[in-house]
């Protein structure tokens, strides 16, 4: 049997084990870095001067300090210092400073991203995959100016909004 979980190393009580409860305390804390993270704002290679117990950062690559070596990880300041969890494909944390979601993707945070099929508000679809680009309002015998400049607002708002190419 491992010692630790396969996802996010929670550290298990084995049998026979002497002070069971520093092996389950240690796993609480831990969950609670895990579950439904909230960072303090953008990944950062320092750790805060003066942390408060609880707060929790994304520890940006090349960190130094008492970081170094947790590139890409989950730290939080606790009474007994540092902990740290290495985030899970899918994990997603909240950006505090940012007011903006992160997702680790197995290879790098990103912030902002929300990744859908389709978006639905009140169970009706007011978004779902990108369309083909609408075609340009020219030509035809009857010339209606205001018309067109319409259609070419209307299709340049959906261009950029990424609805139609």
């Amino acid at each position: 049997m491992a010692d630790t979980t396969a996802r996010f190393a929670l550290p298990f009580i084995l049998p026979g084990q002497a002070q069971k409860e520093l092996f389950h305390n240690e796993a609480l804390a831990r969950i609670d870095l895990a579950l439904h993270p909230a960072v303090e704002g953008p990944a950062a290679t320092e750790p805060p001067t003066a942390p408060a117990e609880g707060e929790c950062w994304v520890v940006a690559n090349g960190a130094s300090g008492d970081w170094a070596g947790h590139d890409a990880m989950l730290a939080m300041w606790s009474e007994g210092g540092w902990r740290f969890v290495a985030p899970a494909p899918g994990t997603s944390a909240w950006n505090k400073a940012a007011s903006m979601p992160l997702l680790w993707d197995g290879y790098q945070w990103r912030e902002g991203e929300l990744r859908c099929a389709a978006l639905l508000v009140n169970g009706v679809q007011v978004v779902g995959g990108r369309q083909p680009g609408v075609p340009s309002p020219s030509g035809g015998t009857i010339i209606d100016e205001e018309a067109r400049l319409a259609i070419n607002a209307l299709t340049a708002a959906l261009m950029s909004h990424g609805l139609i190419e």
